[in-house]
C-alpha cells in the first residue's frame, strides 16, 4: 500500500513523497495516529527566477495556486486511505494557529522522512529542487515504513540567502535536527517586514527572495 499511496500522490501533482513515524513527538490531538506522509509540490523555475528584488504578482498567484493543489492532494490521498480503513488527517498547506505555526510542522515531517534538510533560509531544501517546493502532510494511523531521517544541513559555508534577506531575519545558523526554529530565523520579524513592504502584492505575506537565490534550487533553463 505504501507504493500505491506514493503513486497516487505523485499522479496528483507532487514531486516528492516520503513517510515517517511521529508517535514520539507528543501531539495529543493526533493520538493514535503515529505516522505521517510528507509530500512536496514544485515551484516552477520560470516564476521563481523572476523573484529578485521582491515578490511579483505572478509569484503571489503561484503561491496561492500551489497551496490549493497541496490541499487537494492531501484531501484526495486522505480519502483514499480512509477508503482502505485507516484514519487520515490532511494538514493545511498554509495555516497559522496564531503563533506563526500550523497544526503540525510540515518541515518536521519532511526532514524526518528524508526529503531534505532545513537551510539557513529556514526552509526545506531538497536535493532535487532546492527550496523551490511547498510541503503537504497527512497524519495517519496507517503503519508506514519510515524513510531515513535527514539530521544535518548540507548548506555548508553558503550564506547567500542570509545576505539577500531584506528583513535581516535570518541568523546564519547551520541547522541540525531538533533545533528550534527561532535559532534560525526571526519569523515574526520576517512576517512584519512583508506586511509593511509588500502589501501591494496580494496580502503582503510573501517574499520568496531567499528561495530564488539559493544555489541548490537554481537550474539552467533551455535557451531557445
Amino acid at each position: 500500500m505504501e507504493e500505491e499511496l506514493k503513486r497516487l500522490i505523485l499522479s496528483l501533482g507532487a514531486c516528492l513523497v516520503g513517510y515517517t513515524y511521529i508517535g514520539d513527538l507528543g501531539y495529543d490531538e493526533f493520538k493514535g495516529c503515529d505516522y505521517a506522509v510528507s509530500y512536496a509540490v514544485r515551484m516552477p523555475d520560470g516564476v521563481m527566477d523572476g523573484v529578485k528584488d521582491g515578490p511579483t504578482f505572478t509569484y503571489y498567484h503561484l503561491y496561492k495556486t500551489v497551496n490549493a493543489l497541496i490541499d487537494e492532494i492531501g484531501l484526495k490521498a486522505a480519502l483514499y486511505m480512509e477508503d482502505k480503513g485507516f484514519k487520515a488527517i490532511p494538514i493545511a498547506a498554509s495555516q497559522s494557529t496564531g503563533t506563526f505555526k500550523g497544526a503540525f510542522p510540515h518541515k518536521t515531517a519532511a526532514t524526518r522522512a528524508g526529503l531534505g534538510w532545513i537551510g539557513k533560509n529556514c526552509l526545506l531544501v531538497t536535493r532535487e529542487y532546492g527550496p523551490r517546493v511547498r510541503l503537504g502532510t497527512i497524519i495517519t494511523n496507517l503503519p508506514l515504513k519510515a524513510g531515513r531521517p535527514t539530521v544535518m544541513s548540507r548548506c555548508g559555508k553558503c550564506s547567500i540567502c542570509v545576505r539577500s534577506c531584506p528583513s535581516l531575519s535570518l541568523r546564519n545558523t547551520t541547522w541540525s535536527a531538533g533545533m528550534p526554529r527561532e535559532d534560525i530565523a526571526d519569523v515574526r520579524g520576517c512576517s512584519e517586514f512583508m506586511k509593511k513592504n509588500y502589501q501591494k502584492i496580494g496580502y503582503g505575506y510573501v517574499c520568496g527572495i531567499c528561495i530564488s537565490v539559493c544555489p541548490k534550487g537554481q537550474k539552467n533553463l533551455k535557451k531557445i
